[in-house]
């Protein structure tokens, strides 16, 4: 606990931080895109074989 408040005391330590935060951000925009995308993917095959 006190490593988390000399944390986010230090300037440095709040910008590591808010990085962090960001790039969690991302992960899950870009995890949630790929599902999305996947699951659309797959229903478009499976038409077309179906088709054929």
């Amino acid at each position: 606990m006190y490593a988390l408040q000399r944390l986010l005391q230090d300037r440095l330590g709040v910008t590591s931080i808010e990085y962090a935060l960001i790039a969690v951000l991302i992960a899950v925009a870009a995890i949630t895109a790929f599902t999305l995308t996947g699951t659309h993917l797959s229903s478009t095959f499976s038409t077309i074989a179906n088709k054929l």
